[in-house]
């Protein structure tokens, strides 16, 4: 079981950027709480610590769509840089919550529109093109991951950047590069705001070489000891 004062109910977080760590956070180990991560202009973000359900383990959380209009911004811009190295033609987003960003790098980059990935099947839509798919936080069976026909000659033969809001296991982004390539599209590279872990390098390989995934930050799995959460350094993720 967590310890009392470990973690914390998450309204008040992801709300705000600041120069340096707030007070009631360290910026070492032992965490409680929070995690702060720093952005690529130097801002500080803390994040909140959820255990896991084995209890002894943690890792830091972004929800984008609780996230403020600030934060949102300031994480889609540095995404927007990155997707813009990779050299894609069209950015593609995957659902769920990497959709609230997708958007926002397209305008950045100049596009005017991206094309977004769900998990709703419509009526229209075909088998050939969607994909099985499960992640750490939506494990049930029989989720596929879909494009909408409509959309397929705005991917069709051009070099694609996927945008989501993190990996962890890779499930997503690999079922998204497969479906990609069902497509007849590219995949040029993939832009998170957050790296969970390293834990997904080894399930992407073969498919997309890891300097391809950048992030705006990365963070690592936590063992929970008696004075707080202490990261595993071997689980840190290179960024971006």
């Amino acid at each position: 079981m967590v310890r009392d004062g470990f973690t914390e109910p998450t309204l008040d977080y992801w709300q705000e950027l600041t120069d340096a760590v707030p007070a009631r956070f360290s910026a070492t180990a032992p965490h409680r709480f929070g995690y702060p991560v720093r952005l690529p202009d130097g801002r500080v973000l803390v994040l909140p610590l959820r255990a896991l359900p084995d209890g002894t383990h943690a890792v830091a959380s972004l929800i984008a769509n609780q996230a403020s209009h600030v934060v949102v911004a300031a994480l889609a811009d540095a995404m927007a840089h990155e997707a813009g190295e990779l050299g894609g033609d069209v950015v593609v987003g995957l659902p769920t919550l990497g959709l609230s960003f997708a958007a926002l790098v397209a305008e950045r980059l100049g596009q005017r529109r991206y094309v977004p990935l769900g998990y709703s099947k419509k009526f229209w839509y075909a088998d050939a093109l969607s994909e099985p798919v499960s992640s750490i936080t939506s494990p049930e069976a029989g989720k596929r991951l879909q494009l909408d026909p409509n959309l397929l000659p705005l991917i069709e033969g051009r070099r694609v950047v996927l945008v989501d809001d993190a990996i962890s296991s890779g499930a997503t982004a690999l079922a998204s590069c497969r479906l990609m390539q069902r497509a007849g599209a590219e995949v040029a590279g993939m832009v998170v705001a957050m790296k969970q872990t390293s834990r997904w390098a080894s399930g992407m390989a073969g498919v997309l070489a890891p300097e391809r995934v950048r992030a705006v930050y990365g963070c690592p799995r936590f063992t929970l000891l008696a004075d707080g959460w202490w990261p595993d350094e071997a689980t840190l993720p290179a960024i971006p």
